[in-house]
């Protein structure tokens, strides 16, 4: 079910962020790229329905999009808008390198006068919408897709004056070019892009971004617990989680592959409190690689790349076996405690051991590991035995401390 109310949010704050607002009779550039969810084919529409409210012109939609992830509902209704606009309406996929897969090729063979950017490509076009059965892989470059290719926006939108569209209202003439001076130059043209709350959302629309965000958010949610510090941690994880999770919700996910990566976390963590236990991590990363590999189903339109997943899990491996251990050695010493100098000292056990825990030595918070026979619970007297690594080798004492 998708997040019905984050979606109201967006699209009331989608009043469109503009470069120039024309007062009527001019050119309206909405850039979009990314896949198509919800917010971005509300925004199109929008975007259409305001331009001939103000009396615009022409709405040229410039396109670069994979794939469309929204509701099958909202992309046909926006399908129909495009294709018999209340002004004319035209599409140009490009700056090369610039795609339209799925929906949003589509789209590009709905409208009336559509452009492509020499380099650019379209196709795969089933499904029209991700999820769905059908699958088409044929990809086409812009030489070969049938539209009209134009290397430049300028360029198109000065072809386009003249030429003669299809609108609700009936055939209508298009004017894009004015007098100016002794010559001519294009009407005004204002660009339109999404408010931030919608661009926000926006950055998990990908397999890649969704995975980033979501590891980042879980390593740095593992930082806050393990450094027992709060505050500046959360700040961080909170957004990360609620881009990943825009992500997850929005995007075909397979379930098994997330159990993957969270089951990747937990080895991880394991291996962190065994005190970097080799096959732990391998177990551990192979888990998120694999999970954030098969995370999306892309339907040959947004499989998510292997290197740029490998990078995020290099990411996590980075924070669990370098970012971490620093961190909290610096967090759990002080300057004036060498650990070596600690063996036979004693303490007190800050939290139940299984078979790691925390203790208080000379007045500073170590991370200490015991055997399990031990059973060392919060509150007991302990005795230093030995350093392994940032770990304090601990036992239960007989000594009493001096308090």
């Amino acid at each position: 079910m998708r997040p019905t109310l984050a979606f109201l949010i967006g699209a009331l704050l989608i009043p469109l962020v503009a470069l120039g607002q024309g007062d009527g009779g001019g050119i309206d550039v909405v850039d979009v790229s990314g896949p198509l969810d919800d917010l971005a084919l509300q925004f199109i529409a929008d975007s259409i329905e305001q331009a001939a409210d103000r009396g615009q012109e022409l709405v040229l939609i410039q396109l670069n999009s994979r794939a469309v992830i929204s509701d099958e509902d909202l992309y046909y209704s926006v399908q129909d808008l495009v294709g018999t606009p209340p002004l004319p309406v035209a599409v140009w996929v490009g700056p090369a390198p610039a795609s339209a897969f799925g929906g949003a090729g589509e789209l590009a063979y709905v409208v009336g006068q559509s452009a492509m950017s020499p380099g650019s490509e379209i196709g795969r076009l089933d499904p029209d919408v991700l999820g769905q059965d059908d699958r088409n892989d044929v990809v086409l470059e812009a030489e070969q897709s049938g539209l009209e290719l134009q290397p430049t926006l300028r360029q198109y939108l000065q072809d386009l004056d003249g030429r003669t569209f299809q609108t609700i209202s009936g055939e209508t003439i298009v004017e894009t070019i004015r007098p100016f001076g002794d010559g001519v130059t294009l009407k005004e043209v204002t660009f339109r892009k999404p408010g931030l709350v919608t661009r926000f959302f926006r950055l998990g629309a990908s397999p890649e971004a969704t995975f980033f965000f979501l590891v980042v958010g879980l390593a740095i949610a593992i930082f806050e617990f393990y450094a027992l510090g709060p505050g500046v941690a959360a700040v961080v994880a909170a957004p990360s989680l609620m881009i990943g999770g825009w992500g997850l919700v929005n995007l075909p996910t397979r379930l098994w592959a997330l159990a993957l990566v969270l089951g990747g976390f937990v080895a991880l963590t394991a291996a962190h409190q065994r005190g970097r236990r080799v096959v732990l991590t391998v177990i551990g990363a192979g888990l998120i690689q694999a999970g954030g590999t098969y995370l999306i189903d892309g339907g040959g339109q947004i499989d998510p790349r292997g290197w740029l997943i490998g990078l995020s899990v290099a990411f996590v491996l980075f924070f669990f076996l370098v970012a971490l251990p620093i961190v909290q050695r610096a967090r759990l010493s002080t300057d004036t405690i060498g650990r070596e100098s600690l063996v036979g000292e004693l303490g007190v056990a800050k939290a139940d051991f299984d078979p790691d825990g925390y203790v208080e030595v000379r007045g500073a918070m170590w991370r200490a590991t015991a055997h399990r026979e031990a059973g060392i619970r919060k509150g007991d007297d302990i005795v230093v035995g030995g350093v392994d690594g940032l770990y304090l080798e601990v036992d239960r004492s007989m000594t009493k401390r001096e308090t």
